[in-house]
């Protein structure tokens, strides 16, 4: 009866979202209702939202058919522990986006407030929804739904051709990867004409079609999670969406493809294969080490961001196919551990990219700048939005004691125990793969200095940034909502433990709260405490005292007095804000050492030019290795086609006779 009420909870929610967005087109332009009024219920909904999803988390499962759809296709649901701490994910991303987007949208910025208000709370329905399917015909209805309403959200500034483009490339690769779905399920139901999961976790297919099956769903899910080489549309329709729609894209949209691939790899179908593990693991490993690098040498400021979400899924990728490892050779104490810091990654990597990306756009508006050259010194103009932005940063560059540091942490303890595994090859790649984790965590961390020295320290680079306001009270309550959320989460992991473990048992029979437990409630411990432990509120404690002792010292020695005085500047006396750190010379030595990650183009000044430019282009070489080729022979192939196209009936004519006389020569032999 509780599992049924857990059930019902969540589709009120639903349908208080849909109501919502419906209430939306009734009120079309009115700002101020749509803000203040809509925008609050719908956080509020992702409250309770939070609430309800965690507390199904301890409920056994329960299945739910509505009559909707088609006849004879009725919406079969199911709420397991999986698709619970997804929804309870989404509720507290929900949270932060709405409280944030009752003061961010503003008249006259292309959608009107109502339209854009159905379409996000339709967004955020169909997510709920497709986490909650049972069967691939309510999946792929939800999926479509999902895809169509975040890509109007993406082109909400349709009046600017770029936009537009962003948010074609975005429906483009979101549709082709949903063939590979529709191809993945029809394999999965194994030809009974029945497409429900539970059917679906029936059969038993052999290994060739299986691993087919695995593959495209890596294909489709990947496509919206942004892996490589899937991932070009990500750069794109971030900087073209409004913030708090970037921040929902990249903290929850991309997360239904992390959802997608755990449903499909660890419940629907019944085995796992090493070499499926190796392949997402080396994928994952590369998007992340790609979409990090990338992140670096970039201008704009969510552009940046969309390329460290690259490497955050690449990470969760990298964690899956780890667990798929452990789990193929019967490790399953290491499989869990490998599965709780992917599913803690989820959470942490929501949290704080969320909080960034609505960092950008208080940022936006309040300066009319995305290019990181014309910003600087708004902590002084902007404290409420540089301190936020700071949390998430931190928790960003996966430091402690922020929840970024400890999914990374339980993520590089899972592969510090991969010399275990039964197999040689695996085993000497170990190192490799160990250090490349270090080398995307160490410049995660340069990324986040950069974003966040360059928009908020030094001197403001531009004259109008003297006039910046800082966020409204709407904005400042979704700041404190996230940020609170990465030092919960980042102080409080053991607590978390217990949550997890209920998806881990689900997935793989095991989860790693026996050990946990033996190190008590400070001591997060992954397997032994003799092999690895973490006490976050200790080391916060500590690191709070020695902030303290340290303020206290300066105070009594210096008694209070402070002298302030310009940096020294190597004895030249006309400082500027033009000798600050640029963009641009932040990420010159990364363009050097990882030249050939990228495709650049110099414009260089002459010893004549009387304004002098120079000016580096970086662009991601997958657009002319692989898209711009493919973009090449299918405009080939339509002018071949076109050929054909006369408008002449009796060519027409000819065409069908040929056609049926080659069907009948074909037929008679």
């Amino acid at each position: 009866m509780a599992s049924l009420t857990f059930m019902d909870g969540i589709l009120l929610i639903v349908a208080g979202w849909l109501l919502i967005g419906a209430c939306g087109l009734l009120v079309m332009r009115r700002t101020t209702f749509v803000a203040h009024v809509l925008f609050p219920l719908g956080a509020l909904l992702g409250i309770i939202l939070v609430i309800v999803s965690l507390a199904s988390m301890f409920a056994a499962p329960h299945t739910a058919v509505l009559p909707l759809g088609l006849p004879g296709l009725p919406f079969h649901l199911r709420l397991d522990t999986l698709a619970s701490y997804f929804l309870f994910v989404l509720g507290i991303v929900s949270t932060g986006v709405s409280i944030f987007s009752a003061g961010y949208f503003r008249q006259g910025e292309g959608t009107p407030p109502g339209l854009m208000c159905l379409e996000y709370h339709v967004c955020l329905a169909s997510m709920a929804l497709l986490l909650l399917a049972d069967d691939a015909y309510v999946f792929m209805v939800t999926w479509e739904t999902m895809t169509l309403a975040a890509t109007l959200l993406v082109i909400a500034n349709h009046r600017i051709p770029e936009v537009r483009r962003a948010g074609f490339l975005y429906m483009l690769i979101s549709h082709v990867g949903a063939l590979g779905l529709l191809l993945c399920f029809g394999l999965l139901q194994a030809n009974t004409g029945d497409y429900t999961f539970a059917n679906m976790r029936a059969q038993n297919l052999d290994l060739f079609w299986g691993s087919i099956a695995f593959f495209l769903a890596l294909f489709g899910f990947g496509a919206k999670a942004g892996i490589l080489p899937l991932h070009v549309w990500l750069p794109e329709a971030h900087p073209a969406a409004p913030s708090p729609i970037s921040a929902l894209m990249s903290a929850f949209v991309l997360k239904t493809g992390v959802y997608g691939v755990l449903r499909v790899s660890f419940d629907l179908l019944h085995m796992q294969v090493w070499w499926w593990g190796g392949i997402t693991l080396a994928i994952g490993l590369a998007s992340a080490l790609f979409g990090v690098v990338l992140s670096t040498v970039q201008t704009d400021m969510k552009r940046l961001l969309a390329y460290s979400s690259i490497e955050n899924i690449g990470l969760i990728f990298s964690g899956i196919g780890l667990t798929i490892l452990f789990r193929a050779y019967g490790m399953t104490a290491l499989a869990a551990l490998s599965l709780t810091a992917t599913l803690y990654h989820v959470v942490s990597h929501a949290c704080f990219k969320s909080l960034l990306f609505l960092g950008t756009g208080t940022v936006l508006h309040a300066t009319g700048e995305r290019n990181l050259g014309h910003l600087g010194g708004l902590m002084r103009f902007m404290p409420w939005t540089a301190w936020t932005a700071l949390v998430g940063a931190l928790a960003a560059a996966g430091l402690p004691p922020f929840a970024g540091f400890v999914s990374e942490w339980l993520l590089l303890q899972s592969f510090l125990f991969t010399p275990g595994l039964p197999n040689s090859f695996l085993n000497m790649l170990v190192p490799i793969v160990a250090a490349l984790i270090a080398l995307v965590g160490a410049l995660a961390g340069y990324v986040m200095v950069k974003f966040f020295a360059i928009i908020f320290l030094g001197q403001p680079r531009e004259q109008k940034l003297n006039n910046a306001h800082d966020a409204d009270n709407w904005e400042k309550a979704g700041f404190v909502w996230l940020a609170a959320a990465c030092v919960v989460l980042g102080l409080f992991p053991v607590q978390m433990m217990p949550v997890l473990d209920r998806v881990t048992h689900l997935l793989i029979g095991q989860g790693i709260g026996a050990a946990v437990a033996a190190g008590g409630s400070l001591l997060l411990v992954p397997i032994t405490p003799e092999r690895a432990s973490y006490a976050p509120f200790v080391f916060a404690l500590v690191l709070l005292a020695c902030c303290l002792l340290a303020f206290v010292l300066v105070r009594r020695l210096f008694h209070g007095r402070f002298r302030r005085s310009v940096p020294w500047g190597c004895g030249y006396p006309f400082q500027s804000a033009r000798m600050q750190d640029s963009a641009e010379g932040f990420g010159q030595p990364i363009r050097e050492i990882f030249g050939p990650f990228f495709r650049m183009t110099r414009e260089l000044p002459s010893a004549f030019d009387k304004t002098p430019r120079y000016k580096v282009t970086v662009e991601d070489p997958f657009w002319t290795l692989v898209y711009r080729p493919i973009v090449a022979l299918t405009e080939r192939i339509a002018r071949l086609a076109g050929l054909l196209q006369h408008g002449r009936i009796a060519l027409y004519l000819l065409y069908s006779f040929l056609t049926l006389l080659t069907l009948l020569l074909v037929v008679m032999q």
